[in-house]
């Protein structure tokens, strides 16, 4: 669908569209890990025995989420695998993920604490990254035209994928051991590795391939051309 023939769709047609399912799938897999570490993960380390002090300061390991544009550039400079630049990150941190929540919750809290910190933060460093990828892609698949809405339905969904780990697990906490939970929540994710395992590649204009140090500093002299310095000020100090 063209973009004016987008602009003159129906609204029923938009939302029902296959891009919008596929933003369905990719707000899902991109809101569910944030929410194991906000959710699941406190309630875990509570029920084991751990201080309040300690679960305070897990909030530290979703540094990455705020630091993510730092590797950003790489992830844009380097293809891994032949499914294409976006859906070859997506499957690597989605695999990534599966392996990393299951393998935090055969761990015990109350005798390996460091480890649950470094699983808790590898989570949060594969979360993040998927994201990089997921946003690249979901802003390439929509026309200008639909990202609106686009953005809209991914982050309802990515608002709903809460109801996996902070509310299903709990409930299941209640019948099974953690180890079975934390297994059972991280098999959601497969939604994300199906979702990336059927969808095309996005249409895009090759770009002549850039340099390690250009795929740095191009996104900033490009934002300062067209915003100024002062508005790059503004975002960072925010």
């Amino acid at each position: 669908m063209s973009e004016r023939a987008s602009l003159q769709a129906p609204l029923a047609q938009q939302i029902f569209s296959k891009r919008m399912l596929i933003c369905v799938f990719t707000g899902f897999a991109s809101g569910m890990p944030l929410y194991v570490l906000l959710n699941l993960v406190p309630a875990w380390l509570s029920e084991s025995g751990v201080s309040l002090a300690a679960i305070g300061l897990f909030a530290l390991v979703g540094m990455p989420y705020n630091w993510k544009f730092l590797w950003a550039p790489l992830m844009d400079r380097f293809v891994p695998f032949p499914l294409g630049k976006r859906r070859s990150w997506m499957l690597i941190f989605q695999v990534a993920l599966i392996l990393a929540i299951g393998a935090m919750g055969l761990l015990d809290p109350s005798e390996n604490l460091s480890l649950v910190a470094v699983f808790a933060f590898a989570v949060a460093l594969f979360s993040a990254s998927q994201d990089i990828s997921i946003d690249a892609y979901r802003r390439e698949l929509l026309p200008d035209a639909e990202l609106g809405l686009g953005n809209s339905i991914h982050v309802a969904t990515y608002r709903l994928s809460t109801l996996v780990p902070g509310s299903l697990s709990l409930v299941l906490a209640d019948r099974l051991p953690w180890n079975l939970v934390f297994l059972i929540t991280a098999s959601f994710m497969l939604l994300g590795v199906l979702m990336t395992s059927v969808v095309n590649e996005p249409r895009r204009q090759l770009e002549r391939a850039l340099g390690i140090r250009d795929s740095f500093s191009k996104p900033f002299i490009e934002y300062l051309e067209r915003k100024g310095l002062r508005s790059l000020l503004i975002v960072q100090a925010f």
